[in-house]
């Protein structure tokens, strides 16, 4: 039995001592050096600070007793400044904009980004606004700050997206990755999106790098604002490649608008299920005419039912 053992031992130690040797590739993935890029624990638990400073009176630090609410803000704004001062840091030390003065380059970030979270909340007061209104599941304002999912997606890519305006590496990024594996909505901080944003249901929302949404859209679930092709891969990097979607524009689920040349106009409507890669005149309806169905029973297929009306297309909405 100690043979045995023995063996086993030397075994695991023939083992890694196999690894170990694999990381002496100077592969990007054999780096061993740590707290040399932004902790992703660290920017989550900034992602929960955030959100208690755009909804103040909806998310809470349950670990401490509140007396004076503005001062425990005061004191949670210090938190979040530090904290997201370091990572700034870190990402700006591990990225090729690296200069030498990276402490005062974090630190004057840092400040912009807080000084910019007021109009961050007046964007997000539209967006409960626009959710609020357009869903008339939606018992109270409260219940959507709560429990909606694209409220939370929007609002945590409007505080990212601030922060790759101010070419922070790496960090925004995290933070609208961290949003997609908690509801299932992929925004990339690189988006520009307007005023009175509303995802409804949001599971399997994609929205590219470059895609520009102007104001009062509404999109379902399933819906995909993406580019025709990346085969070109890096050599696309900064390039134009998804749609724009211009004010007032509803997309139901399960659409895909592809292309930087496409412009879904003003007022436009775009059915279920649509596959777009060109662009569309403002006030423009675009839809799926009915699918041929076909409906069995115990003697065989039947022909399809006269159902009422004779509107040729549709939509989908839940």
């Amino acid at each position: 039995m100690k043979d045995k053992a023995e063996r086993f031992e030397n075994r695991i130690h023939a083992l890694a001592c196999n690894i170990l040797r694999d990381y002496g590739n100077e592969r990007v993935i054999d780096r061993l050096e740590m707290f040399t890029q932004p902790d992703r624990q660290i920017i989550e638990e900034l992602i929960g600070k955030l959100l208690r400073l755009v909804f103040p009176g909806y998310y809470r630090d349950y670990n401490y007793r509140i007396y004076n609410p503005k001062n425990s803000l005061a004191a949670l704004i210090e938190d979040v400044a530090f904290h997201l001062n370091r990572q700034i840091a870190i990402a700006l030390r591990d990225s090729a904009q690296a200069s030498e003065d990276v402490t005062g380059a974090a630190e004057d970030i840092t400040a912009a980004f807080l000084e910019g979270l007021p109009e961050i909340r007046a964007y997000v007061e539209t967006d409960l606004q626009a959710a609020y209104d357009g869903d008339p599941a939606a018992s109270s304002k409260a219940e959507v700050i709560i429990a909606y999912p694209g409220l939370y997606a929007i609002t945590v890519n409007r505080l990212a997206h601030a922060l790759y305006q101010l070419k922070v590496p790496l960090i925004p990024r995290i933070m609208t990755e961290c949003a997609h594996s908690k509801t299932g909505i992929d925004i990339h901080p690189g988006a520009q999106i307007g005023r009175y944003f509303f995802i409804d249901h949001g599971t399997g929302i994609v929205v590219g790098e470059t895609t520009v949404i102007g104001d009062n859209v509404k999109i379902y679930q399933g819906v995909t604002l993406g580019a025709l092709s990346t085969r070109g891969g890096q050599k696309l990097h900064g390039v134009r490649r998804h749609p724009t979607i211009e004010d007032n524009v509803t997309i139901y689920a399960g659409a895909s608008i592809l292309g930087g040349e496409t412009v879904i106009g003003h007022d436009s409507v775009i059915g279920s299920n649509a596959f777009i890669t060109h662009p569309i005149a403002p006030g423009t309806r675009v839809s799926i005419k009915n699918q041929e169905l076909q409906y069995k029973n115990g003697q065989g297929y039947v022909l399809q039912p006269e159902l009422p009306g004779d509107e040729p297309e549709w939509f989908y909405v839940i």
